[in-house]
């Protein structure tokens, strides 16, 4: 059963910085659970910022300059300020496995760390009907970047909070999903493989690709065939057409 103890992690993304704090808070289909301003802020922005808060009842709590830089994770851009933006597709991977479905597919992201490549797969997966994203260790976090990125969709897509890869793949073969990596060598192509029952695909760090310690723990690599001399795809267009290969499959 999924665990009722949800922590604020597992509920809300945390925006940063003043102009994304502006656009959640004229954006109609968000909800704003609550702003934290650094004390000593000021400004015509901030001030703007408030004035949005108070007419849409927003609560403002004011805070050390730390602590903002804490809840936004990073140390240069926050601007004194942060906000929490409900995010009801967001998902604990406990929550996420009791409530997949038998034919669920997702993508598990291991240390994609260019947070416009994250924001654009959360786009393409959303749009190509798969059931979650999964952004484990070293991937770029869901900030502003990532968010636009994705064009606002991170805001309502089914994202799934996990830690290490390995520590995701082991809980995910518990529940019955069959795991597979993205690999431009493997000798099994993207159109030949057969996915069925539950599908976790793994895509590696841009430079690096697949760890060998995730790659181990694979139950199978398949490749994008690949013409005209080219080698590989960057990752967010490589997950596109994976993506919608998947989509294909199940309209078929």
């Amino acid at each position: 059963m999924p665990d009722d103890r949800r922590s604020p992690r597992d509920s809300f993304i945390t925006v940063y910085g003043r102009m994304p704090v502006q656009e959640v808070l004229r954006d109609p289909g968000l909800d704003v659970d609550k702003l934290v301003v650094a004390h000593g802020s000021g400004g015509h922005s901030l001030e703007a910022i408030l004035r949005l808060a108070e007419e849409q009842r927003v609560p403002v709590e004011w805070s050390s300059a730390q602590r903002v830089k804490l809840l936004a994770g990073n140390g240069k851009h926050d601007q004194g300020i942060v906000a929490d933006v409900e995010a009801p597709g967001l998902r604990s991977l406990e929550e996420y496995v009791a409530e997949a479905p038998a034919d669920a597919g997702l993508l598990l992201l291991d240390g994609v760390s260019n947070p416009a490549n994250v924001g654009m797969i959360i786009r393409t997966a959303t749009a190509a009907g798969l059931a979650a994203v999964l952004p484990s260790h070293g991937t770029a976090a869901i900030g502003p970047l990532v968010i636009k990125a994705s064009a606002g969709v991170a805001y309502r897509a089914t994202i799934v909070r996990c830690r290490r890869t390995i520590d995701a793949l082991t809980r995910l073969h518990a529940a019955g999903f069959a795991s597979y990596g993205l690999d431009s060598l493997a000798a099994t192509t993207l159109y030949d493989a057969d996915f069925r029952g539950r599908c976790a695909f793994v895509l590696g760090n841009e430079t690096d690709g697949l760890s060998p310690e995730v790659e181990a723990r694979l139950g199978d690599l398949v490749a994008i065939p690949m013409s005209g001399g080219v080698e590989s795809l960057n990752v967010a267009s490589a997950a596109a057409v994976l993506a919608f290969e998947l989509a294909r499959r199940r309209s078929a």
